[in-house]
């Protein structure tokens, strides 16, 4: 299966029975990314984090009105 990574645009093959291969034919949301790509983001991802000023935020819950 020929597919093509997200950000640099380059064309790979991988197994047509690989799980990965599976989950691009079943589910068109997922997105491919090559080694080289995922492992820049790795590590650009773990560095910020390290700063140590890296915050995820929780979703604000709404309150219920029902009641």
């Amino acid at each position: 299966m020929k597919v093509q990574c997200v950000l640099c645009d380059t064309v790979h093959d991988i197994k047509d029975d690989s799980l990965q291969a599976k989950r691009l034919r079943n589910r068109r949301i997922y997105m491919y990314l090559c080694s080289e790509c995922y492992d820049r983001i790795d590590d650009k991802t773990k560095r910020r984090h390290a700063t140590g000023s890296f915050r995820l935020y929780d979703p604000k819950k709404k309150k219920k009105d029902l009641i």
